[in-house]
Protein backbone atom coordinates (compact mmCIF):
# COMPACT_ATOMS: atom_id res chain seq x y z
CA UNK A 1 0.00 0.00 0.00
CA UNK A 2 1.17 3.16 -1.03
CA UNK A 3 1.99 5.59 2.37
CA UNK A 4 1.80 8.50 0.54
CA UNK A 5 -2.24 8.12 -0.15
CA UNK A 6 -4.70 10.22 1.18
CA UNK A 7 -7.92 9.43 2.33
CA UNK A 8 -9.34 12.64 3.02
CA UNK A 9 -6.05 13.83 4.31
CA UNK A 10 -5.26 10.99 6.44
CA UNK A 11 -2.23 9.02 5.32
CA UNK A 12 -1.85 5.74 5.85
CA UNK A 13 1.70 6.51 7.58
CA UNK A 14 -0.74 9.06 9.94
CA UNK A 15 -2.79 6.10 11.02
CA UNK A 16 0.83 3.83 11.95
CA UNK A 17 1.79 6.70 14.10
CA UNK A 18 -1.77 6.95 16.24
CA UNK A 19 -1.53 2.98 16.15
CA UNK A 20 1.81 3.36 18.04
CA UNK A 21 0.60 6.81 20.10
CA UNK A 22 -2.70 4.47 21.25
CA UNK A 23 -0.13 1.26 22.02
CA UNK A 24 2.22 3.41 23.90
CA UNK A 25 -0.41 5.19 25.73
CA UNK A 26 -2.71 2.05 26.85
CA UNK A 27 1.08 0.94 28.61
CA UNK A 28 1.10 4.02 30.71
CA UNK A 29 -2.26 3.65 31.69
CA UNK A 30 -2.30 0.67 33.10
CA UNK A 31 1.09 0.95 34.20
CA UNK A 32 -0.92 3.75 36.51
CA UNK A 33 -3.72 1.31 36.96
CA UNK A 34 -1.42 -1.44 38.37
CA UNK A 35 -0.12 1.54 40.74
CA UNK A 36 -3.16 2.59 42.16
CA UNK A 37 -3.86 -0.95 43.09
CA UNK A 38 -0.66 -1.19 44.74
CA UNK A 39 0.24 -4.68 43.70
CA UNK A 40 2.03 -4.97 40.78
CA UNK A 41 1.38 -8.79 40.62
CA UNK A 42 -2.62 -8.31 40.57
CA UNK A 43 -3.41 -11.30 38.09
CA UNK A 44 -6.64 -10.14 37.17
CA UNK A 45 -5.21 -6.87 36.52
CA UNK A 46 -2.87 -7.81 34.29
CA UNK A 47 -5.27 -10.08 32.46
CA UNK A 48 -7.23 -7.10 32.08
CA UNK A 49 -4.43 -5.10 30.81
CA UNK A 50 -4.01 -7.61 28.27
CA UNK A 51 -7.14 -8.16 27.08
CA UNK A 52 -7.38 -4.46 26.58
CA UNK A 53 -4.50 -3.81 24.80
CA UNK A 54 -4.81 -6.72 22.84
CA UNK A 55 -8.39 -5.39 21.52
CA UNK A 56 -7.79 -1.91 20.75
CA UNK A 57 -3.82 -3.14 18.79
CA UNK A 58 -6.41 -5.73 17.25
CA UNK A 59 -8.96 -3.54 16.01
CA UNK A 60 -6.70 -0.52 14.63
CA UNK A 61 -4.33 -2.78 13.06
CA UNK A 62 -6.99 -4.26 11.14
CA UNK A 63 -8.30 -0.45 10.39
CA UNK A 64 -4.97 0.48 9.09
CA UNK A 65 -4.73 -2.09 6.57
CA UNK A 66 -7.96 -3.11 5.32
CA UNK A 67 -10.02 0.38 6.19
CA UNK A 68 -8.38 3.26 6.65
CA UNK A 69 -11.27 5.73 6.17
CA UNK A 70 -13.40 4.03 9.04
CA UNK A 71 -9.86 4.91 11.04
CA UNK A 72 -10.07 8.52 10.27
CA UNK A 73 -14.04 8.62 11.06
CA UNK A 74 -12.87 6.66 13.70
CA UNK A 75 -10.36 9.38 15.14
CA UNK A 76 -13.18 12.03 15.09
CA UNK A 77 -13.91 14.39 18.26
CA UNK A 78 -17.07 15.31 19.59
CA UNK A 79 -18.90 18.38 17.92
CA UNK A 80 -17.29 17.78 14.68
CA UNK A 81 -18.97 16.84 11.35
CA UNK A 82 -22.44 16.58 11.49
CA UNK A 83 -22.76 15.42 15.22
CA UNK A 84 -26.49 15.31 16.92
CA UNK A 85 -26.10 18.00 19.40
CA UNK A 86 -27.09 16.13 22.20
CA UNK A 87 -24.70 13.33 21.82
CA UNK A 88 -22.20 15.42 21.79
CA UNK A 89 -23.11 16.11 25.40
CA UNK A 90 -23.43 12.45 26.25
CA UNK A 91 -19.77 11.61 25.07
CA UNK A 92 -18.35 13.89 27.82
CA UNK A 93 -20.63 12.30 30.54
CA UNK A 94 -19.84 9.13 29.33
CA UNK A 95 -16.15 10.12 29.02
CA UNK A 96 -15.98 11.13 32.94
CA UNK A 97 -17.96 7.85 34.03
CA UNK A 98 -15.65 5.54 31.92
CA UNK A 99 -12.42 7.45 33.62
CA UNK A 100 -13.98 7.16 37.28
CA UNK A 101 -15.11 3.34 36.70
CA UNK A 102 -11.37 2.98 35.27
CA UNK A 103 -9.74 4.59 38.26
CA UNK A 104 -12.26 3.22 41.08
CA UNK A 105 -11.94 -0.71 40.50
CA UNK A 106 -8.29 -1.04 41.47
CA UNK A 107 -8.89 0.89 44.94
CA UNK A 108 -12.00 -1.06 45.22
CA UNK A 109 -10.82 -4.65 44.59
CA UNK A 110 -6.74 -4.42 46.04
CA UNK A 111 -5.55 -1.19 47.77
CA UNK A 112 -8.49 -0.22 49.55
CA UNK A 113 -10.43 -3.86 49.42
CA UNK A 114 -13.79 -2.48 49.96
CA UNK A 115 -14.98 -5.03 48.17
CA UNK A 116 -14.05 -8.76 50.09
CA UNK A 117 -14.82 -12.29 49.86
CA UNK A 118 -15.84 -11.65 45.68
CA UNK A 119 -16.51 -15.47 44.63
CA UNK A 120 -13.92 -17.17 42.42
CA UNK A 121 -16.65 -18.52 40.36
CA UNK A 122 -17.91 -14.51 38.88
CA UNK A 123 -14.38 -13.50 38.47
CA UNK A 124 -14.47 -16.40 35.89
CA UNK A 125 -17.56 -15.44 34.56
CA UNK A 126 -16.17 -11.80 33.51
CA UNK A 127 -13.42 -13.17 32.13
CA UNK A 128 -15.93 -15.40 29.94
CA UNK A 129 -17.80 -12.39 29.17
CA UNK A 130 -14.70 -10.31 28.23
CA UNK A 131 -14.19 -13.16 25.81
CA UNK A 132 -17.14 -12.85 24.43
CA UNK A 133 -17.19 -8.90 24.29
CA UNK A 134 -14.05 -9.09 22.06
CA UNK A 135 -16.01 -11.17 19.26
CA UNK A 136 -18.49 -8.41 18.91
CA UNK A 137 -16.48 -5.70 19.93
CA UNK A 138 -14.11 -6.54 16.93
CA UNK A 139 -16.05 -8.32 14.53
CA UNK A 140 -18.87 -4.91 14.66
CA UNK A 141 -15.73 -3.14 12.89
CA UNK A 142 -15.03 -5.58 10.62
CA UNK A 143 -18.75 -6.02 9.34
CA UNK A 144 -19.01 -2.53 9.18
CA UNK A 145 -17.25 0.14 7.54
CA UNK A 146 -19.64 3.45 8.86
CA UNK A 147 -18.89 2.58 12.46
CA UNK A 148 -18.12 6.12 13.61
CA UNK A 149 -18.12 6.83 17.27
CA UNK A 150 -20.66 10.10 16.71
CA UNK A 151 -24.19 9.87 16.25
CA UNK A 152 -24.37 11.54 12.85
CA UNK A 153 -25.22 10.68 9.34
CA UNK A 154 -22.32 10.70 7.44
CA UNK A 155 -23.79 11.30 3.91
CA UNK A 156 -19.37 12.27 2.98
CA UNK A 157 -18.51 8.43 2.59
CA UNK A 158 -22.40 7.60 1.27
CA UNK A 159 -23.70 5.61 4.66
CA UNK A 160 -26.09 2.36 3.83
CA UNK A 161 -27.47 0.33 6.56
CA UNK A 162 -25.11 -2.93 7.29
CA UNK A 163 -27.08 -5.91 8.27
CA UNK A 164 -25.00 -8.79 7.93
CA UNK A 165 -22.26 -10.93 10.26
CA UNK A 166 -23.05 -9.67 13.68
CA UNK A 167 -25.30 -6.89 12.26
CA UNK A 168 -27.94 -9.97 11.30
CA UNK A 169 -27.78 -10.87 15.40
CA UNK A 170 -28.42 -7.33 17.14
CA UNK A 171 -28.49 -4.03 15.49
CA UNK A 172 -25.49 -2.87 17.48
CA UNK A 173 -23.25 -5.50 18.06
CA UNK A 174 -20.50 -3.00 19.68
CA UNK A 175 -22.99 -1.79 22.01
CA UNK A 176 -23.55 -5.84 22.96
CA UNK A 177 -19.51 -5.91 22.84
CA UNK A 178 -19.25 -2.49 25.33
CA UNK A 179 -22.37 -4.13 27.76
CA UNK A 180 -20.47 -7.31 28.11
CA UNK A 181 -16.89 -5.28 28.82
CA UNK A 182 -18.25 -2.65 31.60
CA UNK A 183 -20.23 -5.71 33.26
CA UNK A 184 -17.12 -8.92 32.65
CA UNK A 185 -14.13 -6.29 33.88
CA UNK A 186 -15.56 -5.18 37.16
CA UNK A 187 -16.51 -9.13 37.61
CA UNK A 188 -12.96 -10.27 36.73
CA UNK A 189 -11.59 -8.31 38.87
CA UNK A 190 -13.83 -8.44 41.45
CA UNK A 191 -15.26 -5.23 42.06
CA UNK A 192 -18.44 -4.47 43.55
CA UNK A 193 -18.07 -0.26 42.91
CA UNK A 194 -17.35 -1.41 39.15
CA UNK A 195 -20.11 -3.30 38.90
CA UNK A 196 -22.84 -0.29 40.10
CA UNK A 197 -20.99 1.91 37.52
CA UNK A 198 -21.17 -0.81 35.05
CA UNK A 199 -25.01 -0.96 35.29
CA UNK A 200 -25.09 2.72 34.94
CA UNK A 201 -23.11 2.58 32.02
CA UNK A 202 -25.27 0.07 30.24
CA UNK A 203 -28.29 2.54 31.06
CA UNK A 204 -26.52 5.14 29.12
CA UNK A 205 -25.68 2.96 26.40
CA UNK A 206 -29.38 2.28 26.17
CA UNK A 207 -30.40 5.81 26.28
CA UNK A 208 -27.91 6.67 23.38
CA UNK A 209 -28.79 3.39 21.37
CA UNK A 210 -33.07 5.35 21.67
CA UNK A 211 -31.64 8.60 20.46
CA UNK A 212 -29.10 7.32 17.72
CA UNK A 213 -31.99 4.91 16.19
CA UNK A 214 -34.83 8.21 15.63
CA UNK A 215 -31.95 9.41 13.87
CA UNK A 216 -31.07 6.05 11.87
CA UNK A 217 -35.26 5.92 11.27
CA UNK A 218 -35.52 9.45 10.01
CA UNK A 219 -32.10 9.93 8.04
CA UNK A 220 -30.96 6.48 6.54
CA UNK A 221 -32.96 4.85 3.97
CA UNK A 222 -33.88 1.52 4.74
CA UNK A 223 -33.33 1.16 8.33
CA UNK A 224 -36.65 0.71 8.60
CA UNK A 225 -36.45 -2.51 7.00
CA UNK A 226 -33.46 -3.38 9.05
CA UNK A 227 -35.40 -3.46 12.29
CA UNK A 228 -38.40 -4.94 10.95
CA UNK A 229 -35.66 -7.52 9.99
CA UNK A 230 -33.63 -7.57 13.04
CA UNK A 231 -35.75 -7.31 15.86
CA UNK A 232 -33.62 -6.53 18.84
CA UNK A 233 -31.47 -3.45 18.98
CA UNK A 234 -29.10 -5.22 22.22
CA UNK A 235 -30.12 -8.10 24.16
CA UNK A 236 -30.95 -11.03 21.90
CA UNK A 237 -34.72 -11.51 22.64
CA UNK A 238 -35.36 -9.35 25.03
CA UNK A 239 -34.66 -5.65 24.04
Amino acid sequence: MDTEKNYEGFTVDEGKKEIITQTISLCIWFAFILFLSGNWFWIGGWIFALWFIGLTLARNIYLHRKDPELLKERSMKPGTGNQKGWDKYLMYIIGAIFITWFLIMPLDAQRFAWTTNFPVWLQVVGGILLVISFFFSYRAYTDNTFLSPLVRIQTERKQKVVSTGVYGFVRHPLYLGDALFFIGTPLLLGSKYGLILGVVMLFIIAVRIVGEEKMLVEDLEGYSDYQNKVKNRLIPFLW
